[in-house]
């Protein structure tokens, strides 16, 4: 009886391909928004995790904020980030207070990083050009930082204590510069320009830029930023920001209990901002912060997906729809069917068999354009992934359930009829 059912139902969706077409738009649409949305969402996940990982699991970031009664020290920094205030001179925390910092725990710190962003700016070596964003960074930065270099060396203590003009600069730029001769690249000149100023560094490492996939198809590798790298001091020279920084980077020493150091940070710098009414420092280990932008990324991902859930409510009410004028066209098949001998039962499930059916290839159908539309949004953020099996498997049965509560209304008013009204019925 259940293959005959299917086979009718099949029949009944030939007889009618537009009309059935239509009838599963909203479970395709739904069902491929769902898988397009965790799809997204896995991807995001994943990059993030593999961003925030590149730090170190081990690293400490210490930050400055504003002061709050958030108890979450992850929501209270992202909050300080979106704030428009500013902190004075007086509320950064100075080159001086982190030398200090070191000197303390420096049994428990291998290397500390202080970063500042230069701004972005176009190197240029006659006709040819690069883009660049360029930070200056300390000895530590390398330490906590994996960058594969390929040509050249990171700095020496004297280009970063005396701040001399020297740069790390990245593949696209030897590529663009000099048709990706590294050798020929390390010692030589480059000219930056970063607004209307100029500055003059030589070049004295190469670290390899991957290009991801969708970047290299949307992009050339001219229209590329990659960071340059300049020594700390060299930066502050140039910008004249010796005033401090508003965050920096601790890499823990192996076997340190990262996050027993952190408190011990947030304590040493209580002593410096106790009578600051305005901002404060906090610090917390990296991998704390990996497990709470995942978590809180998940819950996005799942909010959203029930949100986009909502066709499938809609394509349900459109499946009950289409089934309710089927039965009423062919009333006079069922009664010939009840008046030789067919019972409620199977009519019922006959019914619901064939919305069974639109929803499942519906279903079908928003799976496969789900997996399209999730891998080139994926494949934007670099980091390509497909839906899980069991996110396929659950979509199938969703829209199986579908079905049945949807095709089951329509399918007992069938089962219901009177078989000689139904014989009668024009």
């Amino acid at each position: 009886m259940i293959w005959e059912n299917i086979v009718l139902a099949f029949t009944s969706l030939k007889a009618n391909k537009m009309r059935a077409l239509l009838t599963m738009l909203g479970i395709i649409i739904g069902i491929a928004a769902v898988i397009t949305i965790m799809t997204v969402g896995d991807s995001l996940l994943l990059y993030v995790e593999n961003e925030m990982t590149s730090l170190g699991a081990n690293n400490i970031m210490i930050s400055l904020q504003e002061r709050t009664d958030d108890a979450n020290k992850f929501s209270a920094v992202m909050n300080s980030m979106m704030s428009t205030e500013i902190p004075g001179e007086k509320d950064l925390i100075s080159i001086e207070m982190i030398k200090n910092l070191y000197n303390k725990y420096k049994d428990e710190i291998r290397a500390i990083t202080v970063y500042d962003i230069m701004g972005s700016g176009q190197v240029t070596q006659g006709r040819e050009y690069a883009n660049v964003s360029i930070a200056g960074v300390s000895a530590g930065y390398f330490a906590s930082e994996d960058h594969d270099m390929i040509g050249g060396n990171i700095f020496s203590v004297r280009d970063l204590e005396e701040g001399r003009n020297v740069a790390i600069v990245s593949s696209i730029v030897t590529d663009n510069l000099f048709n990706g001769d590294v050798e020929k690249a390390i010692g030589s000149n480059i000219e930056v320009s970063i607004g209307d100023k100029y500055y003059t560094y030589t070049i004295v490492g190469v670290y390899d830029y991957v290009v991801q996939s969708m970047q290299a198809i949307m992009t050339s590798s001219y229209d590329i930023t990659t960071e340059m790298f300049i020594p700390y001091k060299t930066s502050v020279k140039q910008t004249h920001n010796n005033s401090g920084v508003t965050n920096f980077y601790i890499v823990a020493k192996a076997g340190v209990d990262s996050d027993l150091l952190a408190n011990k940070i947030e304590n040493f710098f209580d002593g410096y901002y106790r009578n600051n009414n305005d901002y404060q420092v906090v610090a917390f280990n990296m991998q704390a912060m990996v497990s709470m932008v995942s978590s809180m990324i998940s819950t996005i991902t799942i909010a959203i997906s029930v949100i986009a859930g909502i066709a499938l409510i809609v394509g349900g009410i459109g499946v009950m729809n289409i089934m309710l004028v089927s039965i009423t066209e062919r009333t006079r098949e069922i009664g010939t069917r009840k008046a030789l001998g067919a019972t409620n039962s199977s009519i019922r499930i006959q019914f619901i068999v064939e919305a069974i059916i639109i929803c499942l290839i519906g279903g079908a159908i928003g799976i496969i354009f789900g997996i399209i539309g999730g891998r080139i949004a994926a494949g934007i953020l670099g980091y390509t992934t497909s839906p899980s099996i069991s996110s396929m498997v659950i979509s199938l049965l969703f829209s199986m359930a579908t079905g049945v509560f949807f095709g089951y209304y329509p399918a007992n008013k069938a089962a219901k009829m009177n078989p000689i009204d139904a014989l009668r019925y024009e």
